[in-house]
């Protein structure tokens, strides 16, 4: 691996690898000079291919979604061995930041009970929606997003976007859901115990709609997790890499990462690594 290693270099020179890695230059142009091995053209090909799911995942993904990508491409390689060849490529995923609290609970508006009581599986579309609000920064100010997801397949079916974390902002986002996925009476509704979502016109939403509203114990964050965690990879996969210029400019990433990467690309576990989209659509066919 240290030779393969030294031959994908272009930035260091032979006898500088060769003194770091403790290795002869006699031997890494002998090797270079020998035919390749049927396990060193395999590991070639794979790696190839794990760029190319890596690419097209964002570099948010890891051997489990590697795993299982190549497996619908009829190879059958261990976590172990997909690994070793990430690192040899260089391919990390990025890192996650702590979950910071954005909604503000203290306040003497209505809460309903926590019925959802982290069940956060659901057995046919709107059944069970979750949403949640955060925070990205633009050179302009603060851009505040609300989603709404549906546990079924944990697509984002409704989403909104504003210079402030208002009523409104909750309410279109709940109501771009609703005209975009149409829910029978008694879809459950489960955020956290922000003042956006106990407030009368929310609530009066919910009643209008027949949906029965559902919310977090007062500081616990997990009640929520689901919704917590799209968030966590929104940060993580595109705007904690990003320095906005203008709030526009925000919104239209995110846009895309949503709608074209997150619900129509984005490996999911949850879906035995399937995309929000195709989830649901393998389902309608089952």
């Amino acid at each position: 691996m240290k030779y393969a290693w030294m031959k994908a270099q272009i930035e260091f020179t032979v006898t500088a690898m060769c003194l770091i890695l403790g290795v002869s230059k006699t031997g890494y142009y002998a090797w270079c000079s020998r035919s390749k091995t049927e396990r060193e053209k395999e590991n070639e090909l794979l790696s190839e291919l794990i760029k190319e799911i890596f690419g097209q995942q964002r570099n948010g993904c890891g051997t489990r979604t590697i795993k299982k990508a190549l497996g619908r491409k009829d190879y059958q390689v261990s976590r172990r061995r997909i690994g070793r060849l990430m690192r040899a490529e260089g391919l990390f995923c990025k890192t996650k930041k702590k979950f910071k609290a954005t909604t503000n609970s203290k306040h003497d508006k209505p809460i309903a009970p926590n019925t959802l009581n982290r069940e956060f599986t659901a057995t046919k579309p709107n059944q069970k929606w979750v949403g949640d609000i955060t925070y990205i920064w633009t050179a302009e100010g603060w851009l505040y997003l609300a989603t709404v997801i549906d546990l079924y397949s944990r697509k984002v079916v409704g989403w909104s976007m504003n210079r402030r974390m208002t009523q409104e902002l909750v309410n279109q986002a709940l109501l771009s859901a609703i005209w975009a996925r149409k829910p029978a009476k008694g879809l459950l509704w489960h955020t956290d115990r922000g003042s956006q979502y106990a407030s009368n016109s929310h609530r009066d939403l919910l009643k209008e709609h027949h949906i029965e509203q559902s919310m977090s114990r007062k500081g616990n964050c997990w009640d929520n997790a689901v919704a917590e965690s799209f968030f966590h990879t929104l940060k993580t996969g595109l705007t904690n890499h990003k320095q906005y210029k203008t709030r526009d400019e925000a919104v239209d990433d995110i846009f895309d990462y949503i709608e074209v990467f997150y619900n129509r690309q984005r490996l999911h576990s949850t879906n035995d690594y399937w995309s929000p989209v195709d989830y649901e659509a393998m389902q309608k066919v089952v």
